[in-house]
């Protein structure tokens, strides 16, 4: 495949400034990097802390509110009708929570989670320990580049 994907980044929240453009863009590279072309739509939304934790609970299992979340849809190459992109799936940030993850430097973290998330919708995992190995280095990769960018 060949062209961008489209990233659809609505602000959802009003807690913390987010400039969804250059968060979309990153999105983007990283898709594009790993092999993902036009055709393909992913979202990306910042919610608030209550939308968060509510979603940890309800999907997750968690408790409380967590920095980011991805929802990946099973929608396959295979099953995408003629002129409709292929939906990949949803990743949620909250960005108060990243923030008071890295207060020193949160744009840094608020890249990580967008990394984080997008390779989670691709169907990378840190559940065994290659599986986290690989997504790190994966992770390191795409900062890197958007540090230089």
């Amino acid at each position: 495949m060949t062209g961008q994907p489209a990233v659809i980044a609505l602000d959802e929240q009003s807690t913390r400034s987010v400039t969804t453009e250059q968060w979309a863009q990153l999105a983007k590279n990283v898709l594009v990097a790993e092999g993902i072309g036009q055709g393909c739509e992913l979202n990306l939304t910042f919610v608030d802390i209550d939308e968060m934790a509510s979603l940890n609970v309800e999907h997750m299992e968690g408790t409380g509110p967590t920095d980011v979340l991805s929802f990946p849809l099973d929608d396959s190459a295979d099953v995408v009708f003629a002129d409709q992109p292929r939906l990949l799936g949803d990743v949620l940030i909250c960005p108060e929570v990243v923030a008071k993850q890295a207060p020193d430097n949160p744009d840094e973290e608020m890249a990580l989670m967008v990394v984080h998330g997008v390779l989670h919708i691709l169907g990378m995992d840190h559940q065994e320990p290659d599986e986290e190995r690989e997504m790190k280095a994966a992770e390191q990769r795409h900062l890197a580049a958007w540090r230089a960018a």
